[in-house]
């Protein structure tokens, strides 16, 4: 997703010496593994200076992560550009937001180019990886059903994830796809089928009927 911002142009790579960058924006501080891209563009440069850009390196390493954790293999067309621009406040109001609706979900693709059906495809993407209880937690405790949970949630799904997240926890980090975080498959679909999804905008792909079929 951080293509949504300036395109697949790497800035979300970019550092900043005052914490202004995409990278220290609230959407993205859970992004892990700027580590390997590092030494993934070393090699490049070491082997053929100035050819590669850190863009290209994003891509192919996304594509073969993806291999490693079980999921599909395809050909990445290179030949991007580095970006050079790279601001704090651009994820906040390009990036869709955790607790996002359906409506606002489909608007902010389709302002993209992008399809109802690639909204879907993507969303697949939580089936790998992990997320602060902070994204989620309002749907545990401040919502409109019993006990201030939210009534579109699994209520067993729910006592699993209180008795991991509390009122306030800021630092707990879930698995986006429970049993399967690590593999790239699509148990995603079945959990949000089960009304498991772990953010709002899982759950909001069960409130139109296009997103719904395609789950």
């Amino acid at each position: 997703m951080t293509a949504f911002v300036r395109g697949c142009d790497g800035s979300v790579l970019l550092n900043s010496s005052t914490g202004q960058a995409e990278k220290d924006s609230p959407p993205n501080l859970s992004l892990r593994g700027y580590q390997i891209i590092d030494r993934v563009k070393a090699a490049l440069e070491k082997e053929c200076p100035g050819v590669v850009s850190c863009a290209d390196a994003l891509a192919i390493v996304a594509r073969d992560v993806t291999v490693a954790t079980m999921g599909p293999f395809w050909e990445v067309e290179t030949g991007r550009r580095d970006g050079r621009v790279s601001t704090f406040s651009e994820p906040l109001t390009n990036l869709p937001p955790f607790f996002a609706n359906i409506s606002q979900l489909i608007s902010m693709f389709r302002s993209k180019g992008l399809s109802v059906k690639d909204l879907v495809v993507l969303s697949g993407g939580h089936t790998i990886g992990t997320s602060h209880c902070s994204s989620f937690t309002s749907r545990l405790y401040n919502s409109t059903g019993k006990d201030g949970t939210d009534p579109t949630l699994d209520s067993e799904y729910i006592e699993k994830l209180k008795s991991k997240c509390k009122v306030g926890d800021q630092t707990t980090l879930v698995e986006m796809d429970p049993g399967s975080v690590r593999t790239f498959d699509n148990s995603y679909y079945t959990l949000v089928a089960k009304r498991r999804g772990l953010f709002q905008s899982d759950a909001a792909l069960l409130d139109n009927s296009e997103t719904k079929s395609l789950c």
